[in-house]
């Protein structure tokens, strides 16, 4: 968790439950809260007409979002949704704002956690500037399982759907799937009762 959640309530924090696919705050709205997730996963969007989505990251137990829209007064350029039933923790802005004011080790940590996410960001935006899709999918995958911290063969479970996957990379399901087979015949990853293992 990036702020204890004990200190979240001694500020005023509740938690609010979600249900899958519903919407926690929509692109072009204010930003009224800090977030963190006490259970579940969160998808941050862009939605567009034609129904295509552009995902920027699957938030998930212990993490926040919406954390850099709380030091401006822009509205939301993305909107985040629950992926499954989620429980999270909701801090007003004004009392986000004070707990930093008065507690700036706080600020670091979220600062650090938020470049971290920038930085997953850059590195998948700039996998979009690669035609070969392996090449795409290899190295989500190399960042991930270094993320985590696997470093063995073949140990890391992947914790993202083949959808989810096609969603970060900017590729259709259908060429995640062929490209997921290529690489199990070829022994870069294994497929265990659906779960990819890298």
């Amino acid at each position: 968790m990036i702020i204890s959640d004990e200190l979240l309530f001694q500020c005023g924090a509740f938690t609010k439950s979600y249900a899958e696919n519903e919407i926690i705050f929509g692109e072009g709205s204010p930003a009224k809260y800090f977030y963190q997730i006490q259970k579940g996963t969160i998808k941050l969007c862009n939605i567009f007409d034609n129904g295509k989505e552009f995902i920027h990251g699957f938030p998930y137990d212990g993490h926040c979002f919406g954390e850099s829209y709380l030091l401006n007064e822009k509205s939301y350029a993305v909107s985040a949704i629950a992926v499954k039933s989620s429980t999270v923790i909701l801090l007003p802005k004004t009392s986000y704002l004070d707990l930093v004011m008065n507690k700036p080790e706080i600020l670091i940590d979220v600062s650090r956690y938020t470049s971290e996410r920038l930085h997953f960001r850059y590195l998948v935006s700039s996998f979009l500037a690669i035609s070969d899709p392996m090449i795409r999918v290899k190295k989500i995958l190399d960042h991930l399982k270094e993320y985590f911290g696997y470093t063995e063969e073949l140990s890391f479970q992947v914790p993202f759907t083949r959808n989810q996957l096609a969603s970060l990379t900017g590729l259709r399901v259908e060429t995640i799937i062929r490209v997921i087979k290529k690489m199990e015949s070829s022994g870069v990853l294994k497929i265990d009762h659906s779960k990819i293992y890298y």
